[in-house]
Formats: structure tokens, C-alpha cells, sequence
């Protein structure tokens, strides 16, 4: 049985970033109260309250140095060190910096790696960039005692891909199931009325297929706009595409990063738009699923595994006007497929049932 467990690889708990932040902090609270004792490596902060610990999980801080695209990595490694010898396992999110997992070892100490997604493919990585993921990806087969997978399919890949896998687990992450509508007066800021537009929420890059979404709404008669949720103003060649390329029913309305207006935005919307195919269980299409929303997702085999039938597919932007079509004249198709999408949840990526996943895993 592992006791004593180090989470690192994020910037720390409690979340106010991204989905590892989340998994890291939702995961570790639970372990805490299954007998585990659990610390969660955080970035330091000298703006922020440092708690020293968050519902029983321990925080460790550790000053971030700043070195550029190196940063991250040397963040990890720094982490890496620290956590040597003080446990029984150390977890690793992210196999960017899987070159220094074996530092652990070399103590007796058993090191896991979350594979995420196939994150060479990005986009928004330079040519070094994903070269350096490409490795890296190679050496996570061969450093860690065991490499979880957040989805089946990714498993699949890396199979396909090397000749040698360690022990290797398919464990998602969790989302929790809404009831409970939010208050409709949070869409007042952007003027939107519930069931009165559509959704996306994303990252603006291309394996997000947002300029497919923008041209496959553009092309359909609805009057209902398209509200895109992420940073369009830092100006890379691809969003100027997507700016140029939208019509006046398309509203960028920017980051949105309070999670009850995100939660508004979700709740509230005919339908919502999920265009990512980099891999893996994505938190985002969790968290619509858990707000029960009608789906229309790119049709990859990440998608299909984790959405199943309570999602309508568009394999480009000529399939997405005849699926508005369907959603805005089928009140009981939208209902019909946001029941499913609460199922999936409730019987597949609740919290508490990847908690009992990983449990068996430490027993």
C-alpha cells in the first residue's frame, strides 16, 4: 500500500488554472480521507496567500525560475528533486520533463507518469518545441515505474507507437454532475438570454477546429449567435483568421476565468461546441456532460470514448448546419441528449469513482 504521495507537475492547489490543477486538487482531498497522505507541489507565489495545507492535503511551495520555454521543465525537475526520498510514490502530471523521472527511483522511490494528451501535436508548440515532446514521450516509456493514460485511446496510441510500455493504467478525470440551475442574471453582462445562443470554450488553436465551428454556424440560417470563451488577443496568425473569418453572430467574449459565470455560460446555452482532437479525456467536455448540455463534438476517437451517444458529431464545418437545424427545432432531442450526458457522468466520471480507480491502483 503507497501512504505517502507527492502530486507534481502543476502550479498548485487550490485550482486557478488549468485541468491538471483541478485533477490535482480534486484527487488529492479524497486520497487524504482514504488514508493516504498526500502533498501537492505548488509554484510560489509572493503575490498570493500560501496556505500550508488545503482539506488535509500538505502544500509544498517551490520557487519558479524564469528561463523562458526551460521554465517549466526546470520547475519539474527542481520538484522532482525535492520529492526524492520523503515518499512512497511520486505522481507526475505531464511527460514533458520524463528525462529526470528516474531521479526518484534511484531512492526507492516508485514514480508515475500522466501521459495527458498527444501533446507534440499541438499547434502552439515551435518545431523544437514538439520535438523535445517527441522524446520525451519515448522516455516516459522507459523512466517511470507506470504511465496513466486519461483515456483508452491513448493507451491505443502509445501501444501503436512503441515497442515498450511500462505498466500502463486508463484512469479519466472526474466532473461533477449540476442540477441546479445558475442564475440566469450572469449572462447580463454579454446581453444573452438562456437557450439563446451557442457555446464554445477553448484554447483558439487549429486541433480545436474553432474556425470550423465559426464557418459551420456562419453557414447555417440560425439567428442565434456563437459565443467563443478564450484569450482572442494575443494575436497569433490563427486567430486573426478566426476574426476575420466571423460574422456578426459571433461573439469573442474572451477568458472567462470565475467559475460561476463559466458555469452560467454552460448551464444556459441551446447547445455547446467541442472541437478539441489532441487526445485524452478533456475536462471541459466533462464539465458540459455534467452541466447536461447538448453536445455537437468533433467526431475523433477521443471524443467518442468519453461523450458516447450523448453527443451529436461533425466531422467538418458542412456537417454543423443541418445538426442546428435538428437542435433548434427538437426541444426534445435537446433534452433527450443532455439526461444522456448527465448519465455518462454520473455512471463513468464521477470524483468519487476515480478515486476508488486510483485506490486500487496504491493498494
Amino acid at each position: 500500500m503507497i501512504r505517502r504521495l507527492a502530486i507534481i507537475g502543476t502550479r498548485g492547489i487550490p485550482a486557478r488554472y488549468g485541468g491538471f490543477e483541478t485533477f490535482a486538487e480534486q484527487i488529492s482531498w479524497r486520497l487524504v480521507e482514504q488514508g493516504v497522505k498526500v502533498t501537492v507541489y505548488c509554484e510560489k507565489d509572493g503575490n498570493a496567500e500560501q496556505l500550508a495545507d488545503y482539506r488535509g492535503v500538505k502544500l509544498e511551495y517551490v520557487s519558479s525560475p524564469s528561463l523562458g520555454p526551460f521554465t517549466t521543465i526546470l520547475f519539474d525537475l527542481i520538484c522532482l528533486w525535492k520529492a526524492r526520498k520523503s515518499f512512497d510514490m511520486v505522481y507526475m502530471l505531464g511527460y514533458g520533463a520524463s528525462l529526470f523521472c528516474f531521479l526518484p527511483r534511484l531512492w526507492g522511490t516508485e514514480v508515475w507518469i500522466n501521459m495527458d494528451g498527444v501533446e507534440w501535436a499541438r499547434s502552439k508548440w515551435s518545431s523544437i518545441a514538439k520535438l523535445w515532446f517527441r522524446i520525451m514521450e519515448v522516455l516516459a516509456m522507459w523512466t517511470p515505474n507506470r504511465v496513466i493514460c486519461d483515456a483508452e485511446a491513448i493507451r491505443v496510441h502509445l501501444k501503436s507507437r512503441h515497442r515498450r510500455l511500462p505498466s500502463c493504467s486508463a484512469i479519466p478525470y472526474g466532473a461533477p454532475v449540476i442540477d441546479s440551475a445558475p442564475p440566469a442574471s450572469l449572462l447580463d453582462e454579454w446581453g444573452l438570454k438562456p437557450n439563446g445562443y451557442y457555446l464554445a470554450v477553448c484554447r483558439l488553436e487549429p486541433e480545436n477546429h474553432v474556425r470550423e465551428i465559426i464557418e459551420g454556424h456562419r453557414a447555417a440560417d440560425s439567428q442565434l449567435p456563437l459565443v467563443i470563451v478564450g484569450n482572442h488577443a494575443c494575436g497569433t496568425g490563427y486567430i486573426k483568421s478566426l476574426l476575420s473569418s466571423a460574422d456578426k453572430r459571433t461573439c469573442f467574449i474572451g477568458g472567462i476565468y470565475k467559475q460561476e459565470k463559466l458555469l452560467a455560460l454552460r448551464w444556459h446555452c441551446l447547445a455547446y461546441f467541442h472541437g478539441h482532437s489532441a487526445g485524452g479525456t478533456n475536462p471541459s467536455l466533462l464539465e458540459a456532460l455534467g452541466c447536461g448540455n447538448a453536445i455537437i463534438a468533433h467526431d475523433n476517437v477521443f471524443n467518442r470514448e468519453v461523450a458516447r451517444g450523448a453527443a451529436m458529431y461533425f466531422k467538418n464545418h458542412r456537417d454543423i448546419p443541418q445538426l442546428l437545424i435538428e437542435l433548434e427545432s427538437d426541444h426534445d432531442k435537446r433534452r433527450q441528449l443532455g439526461d444522456k450526458a448527465r448519465g455518462v457522468i454520473r455512471k463513468h466520471y464521477t470524483w468519487d469513482k476515480i478515486t476508488q480507480c486510483y485506490m486500487a491502483l496504491l493498494r
